[in-house]
């Protein structure tokens, strides 16, 4: 066979086909060592591409969630809307089981067209409930007592559909009931067709730009360290081709196609990884968040953006690798150790990063493609130089150690040889640990503009139970006050008061409503000053102005206006005191011996719950009985703040992004760390054969890899300190660091480190057996 002639242009071409073709030839050839070289390249590569496609796939994953959200949505029902063949009364029953959100809902058709909400293939009847499957599940568990009165004690007779449901660790039901009042709930001709969504402010849009920044560059710059895994034994067989009369140029080439044919394999990997992960989706719900496997659906062309990133990042890695070696046919010589390395470069892309960050400062008020575009860039500038700069500190903390035990000499003595394969593998979790401190640091410093105080006192009640429609309202209050785990309970029926046509009022002050509270005194106590008080007493008490047509002695009507009433000559005004659900009444306290009788559809039982702290069930068994009594009964638990739901989402999604990136990292990391071993096998067998302990080799791999990480975990605290303090002024938030943070970051990231290390040592124990010394 005749070499192409290389003067011609197509001759050229064939001879650069030829040497790519090699290269791809001697990444699956060269027998089990090449196999197992190319099958750790892939798989650290794999493990980084999967987690990209994940990413890739959220996207489709939200929409998916938000389109079965619209498809079944039911709040833009009428009641006024008259009852026809095609048309369903919908009541809201929504409760909460240990901290779950249970959706759910009363359905009573009007006629044979009613709609059918998704995921049902008929109504339930009465008597009858339908239940997604975690529902099911929870039913059947031991819990499932607590929870059943809840469904009105109905018979579970069907299953939701997942196009009915979010996710599918949804808790969900359909309960079908022909009691259903008239005058409850809203009727509806079709499901979905939801309102526009709550808009995200420029501060939330400010973290999710950062929140994918910081979650996807660490696992880029691990892609970077993944490509090179095996390149000590790469270079070796570039050499013999050199010996066979290969020129630098076809070396170039070769040792690119070996490269990138491994990333290849590395992208197949990640893909199964993916459409294996993905199947575990249905398995777990962190913070109640959960998608179907069908939804994680990689957008296509972030795929295609994957597919050829990183056959390309890998091939550019390996011709980069090759400017620090000089590959001649008598072996390859190493450049690295007597250079030492530039700063003044490796100062730039932080630089570049604080300069796009810091003119960037109307976050808060206003937001653009432009403004994203620039975060995520100097994010990605600041957070890569981590990366450039952890060779250089690793190379000045390692210069002039000296002395030491022999694992500590060993470990020093590596990392002077060769520093750079050590600080690419804890790059990654550099990066991921500057860029954790840094988000949550803009969290902690913004979390209050999106919290509230709701003036709720959890010292005097901790919770609120208000039926709505109680068949015997004092009854009612009676049994809430009687369950398990309730300790004390003040309650009070309240109706509203109009001013009965004729009576005096001001066309510009007051309202022309009044709530009325109906309780004995120790109950009304709550909500007023009193003073003095009897059976029989009625007091007023205003937040501002008093209302007219409801003073002493003024006749008053009920509700519908069905029955009329005259307030006590005697009734006193009081001063107002907020309730343990921190609002102030406004209307009038009246103790049962002033008020006659009422028909209990006009009135609202309303509880004010203490429970028992050392009774876990305690507030399951309220929620439930409440329910007993009224299915539409509601109950609230004070608390003295409330979060915003969006920001509480992005903030999950980051807890949730950084945890799973971590580990990934790991199992990245661990990938390295074997590979680094493999390729020392006989040096590490050598060493045990003349009689060092396999402890004192197992402390020098925590050493080696223990430099770099303190060296990473120091870079990263200035650089995740320095980014939390741009992110804040650009919100205008004031710069404060927040030192658990900066240690819990710290410490997840060591605790990384040691995690692989002693993943690491069962292997580095069976190579150093007497027959890793053999040779082929």
């Amino acid at each position: 066979m005749t070499a192409p002639d290389t003067r011609r242009p197509g001759g050229r071409l064939r001879a650069g086909l030829g040497d790519l073709l090699m290269g791809a030839r001697m990444a699956v050839s060269g027998g089990r060592e090449g196999w197992t070289r190319t099958l750790l390249t892939a798989l650290g590569v794999g493990v980084g591409v999967a987690m990209l496609l994940l990413a890739a796939a959220v996207p489709g994953a939200i929409d998916a969630r938000q389109a079965r959200g619209e498809a079944r949505y039911d709040a833009g029902a009428h009641a006024e809307l008259p009852a026809a063949a095609n048309t369903v009364r919908v009541v809201t029953v929504d409760t909460i089981f240990r901290d779950h959100p249970v959706r759910g809902r009363i359905l009573r058709p009007d006629g044979p067209a009613a709609p059918l909400p998704p995921g049902l293939s008929r109504f339930p009847r009465d008597g009858e409930v339908v239940v997604s499957p975690a529902l099911r599940e929870l039913l059947d568990s031991p819990d499932g007592p607590l929870l059943t009165p809840r469904l009105g004690g109905a018979r579970v007779t069907g299953t939701i559909a997942p196009e009915g449901l979010a996710g599918p660790h949804e808790l969900a039901f359909y309960l079908g009931s022909d009691a259903v009042p008239a005058d409850r709930g809203s009727r509806l001709a079709h499901f979905g067709g939801g309102g526009p969504g709550e808009e995200f402010g420029p501060v939330l849009w400010l973290l999710v730009v950062v929140v994918f920044v910081v979650l996807l560059l660490p696992i880029v710059v691990f892609l970077g360290a993944a490509v090179r895994f095996g390149g000590e034994q790469r270079d070796r067989r570039l050499a013999a081709v050199r010996l066979l009369g290969a020129d630098a140029g076809m070396v170039r080439r070769i040792a690119a196609a070996e490269a990138g044919t491994a990333a290849l394999f590395g992208l197949a990997a990640g893909g199964v990884f993916f459409l294996a992960g993905r199947q575990l989706a249905a398995l777990v719900s962190p913070y109640d968040i959960s998608v179907f496997p069908a939804d994680l659906r990689p957008t296509p062309w972030l795929v295609a953006v994957v597919a050829l990133a990183v056959p390309l990042l890998a091939a550019g890695l390996a011709l980069l690798a090759l400017r620090g070696v000089v590959v001649t046919p008598l072996g390859v010589t190493r450049r690295a150790t007597p250079v030492r390395r530039r700063l003044w470069w490796r100062l730039l892309l932080p630089a570049a990063g604080l300069a796009l960050l810091l003119p960037v400062t109307g976050a808060r008020s206003e937001r653009s493609a432009t403004t994203d575009g620039q975060v995520a860039a100097g994010a990605i500038l600041l957070l890569i130089g981590t990366v450039t700069l952890l060779p250089w500190l690793v190379d000045l903390l390692v210069r002039r150690l000296r002395g030491g035990p022999p694992p500590w000499q060993l470990a020093v003595r590596r990392l002077q040889l060769d520093s750079a394969a050590s600080a690419r593998l804890v790059a990654g979790v550099a990066v991921a640990v500057a860029g954790t401190i840094g988000l949550q640091m803009l969290v902690a410093g913004v979390q209050d503009e999106f919290r509230e105080r709701t003036g709720a006192d959890p010292s005097r009640a901790q919770a609120m139970v208000s039926l709505t429609d109680p068949a015997q309202p004092r009854e009612a209050l009676a049994r809430i006050a009687a369950l398990p785990g309730v300790t004390g309970s003040i309650g009070t029926l309240s109706l509203a008061a109009l001013p009965t046509p004729g009576a005096a009022a001001s066309p510009t002050a007051g309202p022309d409503v009044a709530d009325v509270r109906i309780g004995d005194c120790a109950a009304l106590a709550e909500y007023a000053d009193l003073g003095s008080c009897a059976d029989g007493d009625v007091f007023l008490t205003w937040r501002a102005e008093p209302a007219p047509g409801f003073g002493p002695g003024a006749p008053v009507s009920f509700g519908d206006g069905a029955g009329t009433w005259r307030v006590p000559a005697s009734a006193r005004t009081v001063p107002g005191r907020d309730d343990p659900m921190g609002v102030r009444h406004n209307g009038l306290l009246v103790t049962p011996g002033a008020v006659p009788s009422l028909p209990p559809h006009l009135l609202t039982a309303t509880a004010l719950v203490r429970l028992d702290p050392a009774d876990g069930d305690a507030l399951e068994r309220l929620r439930s009985g409440a329910a007993a009594l009224d299915l539409s009964a509601t109950v609230f638990t004070l608390d003295p703040t409330r979060e915003n739901r969006q920001f509480a989402n992005v903030r999950r999604g980051l807890l949730i992004g950084a945890v799973v990136t971590l580990l990934l990292i790991a199992v990245s990391m661990l990938v390295g760390v074997l590979e680094q071993l493999r390729e020392r096998r006989r040096l590490l067998a050598t060493l045990v054969a003349v009689g060092t302990p396999r402890r004192t080799l197992g402390w020098s791999v925590l050493g080696q890899t223990g430099v770099p990480v303190l060296a990473g975990l120091v870079l990263a605290v200035g650089i995740g300190v320095a980014m939390g303090a741009v992110l804040l002024r650009m919100v205008g938030a004031p710069v404060v660091v927040s030192w658990p943070v900066v240690g819990l970051g710290v410490g997840l990231g060591a605790a990384v480190v040691l995690l692989v290390t002693g993943a690491s040592l069962p292997v580095l124990w069976r190579l150093t057996r007497p027959d890793g010394l053999r040779a082929e």
